[in-house]
């Protein structure tokens, strides 16, 4: 594989390890109500936008449109992936020095934050390998954090819920961002997949 090809995919695959990066910092600020990890989050953002439309700049140069519109379509995605995880750090930096999340929330929260750096980590996996069987393994893994949403929400909407209408609305809000991380690390794997494999051969 050319020297060209093979960076675009590597800046590719980085910026989708930064934004994992980014959403592991933002879930343990969330569980552990800590700012200074918030703070990491939300600060970076600009270097990630750098790197956003740095990596952008170089998939547009490749001369393969279908490689182009792939392009397009994964660096949006990542973009969105990255502005979930700052939602996150933010609901974190907001109620500091309190915790978001009641401690009947904290386990499947774990188990989602776990999940979405999991996928991520997986995608990058995908772009750097082409591996069908990854993508594979995203598909059940995101059937997986919707069943974990769905048990959120099942929670805060029980009759004896303790907690109060706000913290209700915050923890169903955090989980449809961990929800909506998981379907763009699928949907990022699967554009990306096909043409890592091509790029990878050629």
């Amino acid at each position: 594989m050319g020297k060209v090809k093979h960076r675009r995919l590597d800046q590719l695959a980085d910026l989708c390890r930064q934004v994992g990066d980014a959403m592991q910092r933002a879930s343990v600020a969330l569980l552990d109500a800590d700012r200074a990890m918030a703070e990491k989050v939300i600060t970076g953002d600009a270097a990630l936008a750098r790197a956003r439309a740095s990596c952008e700049e170089q998939l547009l140069a490749a001369t393969d449109l279908r490689v182009v519109l792939t392009a397009v379509h994964a660096v949006d995605t990542l973009e969105r992936m990255g502005d979930l995880a700052l939602h996150i750090a933010r609901a974190a930096r907001r109620r500091h020095p309190a915790h978001v999340l009641p401690d009947e929330l904290r386990v499947p929260f774990a188990d989602m934050g776990q999940l979405a750096i999991t996928l991520a980590n997986t995608a990058e996996q995908v772009i750097r390998t082409g591996d069908p069987e990854l993508a594979a393994f995203l598909d059940a893994s995101d059937d997986t954090m919707d069943d974990l949403h769905r048990a959120v929400f099942a929670t805060v909407t029980r009759a004896d819920w303790p907690h109060g209408v706000a913290t209700a609305v915050d923890a169903t809000v955090l989980s449809q961002n961990y929800e909506r991380f998981a379907d763009y690390a699928v949907a990022l794997a699967r554009r990306t997949s096909v043409i890592a494999r091509s790029e990878l051969a050629a």
